[in-house]
């Protein structure tokens, strides 16, 4: 199956969410960049007649923006590839092996990443209705938790299809670490005597 360099494969694009995910979470400036690409483009606007002059607001409270340790995007990595195997098998060239040894590899590291996820934390649906529902968000709805694509023109209320039920953490139980472990190990070298 041909695929075009401006849509990456399902294969090629699993090794990349990752990757992003752990670069965001560990580097401020990235997370920057990757917000910038969430956000809607700009759509065009049919032209109206003139507002009123525009009365001046306060302005809004400085975004304070906390700097995030990488221990525990780092102890996540960790655990990832304890249970899944997660780094060696993005680091692999898959290049030269059949997809069916993917595929079964993928299924390794999909149970692996699964078993993760179940154990150290809680995963809830940000909204409640199947995809493919028709949804209407009044004014007010939260942007963090509702990403609105396609032709975005007006104000709320916005109708229309939820595409993705969206994800939250409701809980995170992370194993404690001591004041030695070295979390930039993600796992020990190993030699078989």
């Amino acid at each position: 199956m041909s695929t075009s360099s401006s849509h990456p494969s399902f294969w090629r694009r699993v090794p990349l969410a990752f990757g992003a995910f752990f670069s965001t979470l560990s580097d401020a400036a990235y997370a920057a960049r990757v917000e910038k690409l969430s956000l809607p483009e700009a759509a065009p606007v049919a032209p109206v007649a003139p507002a009123p002059a525009p009365v001046p607001t306060p302005a809004a409270a400085p975004v304070i923006l906390k700097e995030a340790t990488p221990d525990a995007a780092l102890q996540l990595l960790a655990l990832l590839q304890r249970e899944a195997r997660l780094i060696d098998f993005t680091q692999e060239n898959l290049g030269s092996h059949a997809d069916a040894d993917i595929g079964a590899a993928a299924r390794v590291v999909h149970e692996g990443c699964a078993k993760v996820l179940r154990d150290y934390f809680t995963i809830d649906a940000v909204r409640q209705e199947a995809e493919g529902s028709r949804i209407v968000l009044q004014e007010g709805f939260d942007s963090a938790q509702v990403r609105l694509t396609g032709n975005v023109v007006g104000a709320a209320p916005f109708t229309g299809t939820l595409s993705h039920r969206g994800w939250r953490a409701s809980s995170v139980r992370l194993p404690k670490l001591s004041g030695q472990h070295d979390a930039a190990i993600l796992a020990p070298a190993e030699v078989e005597l």
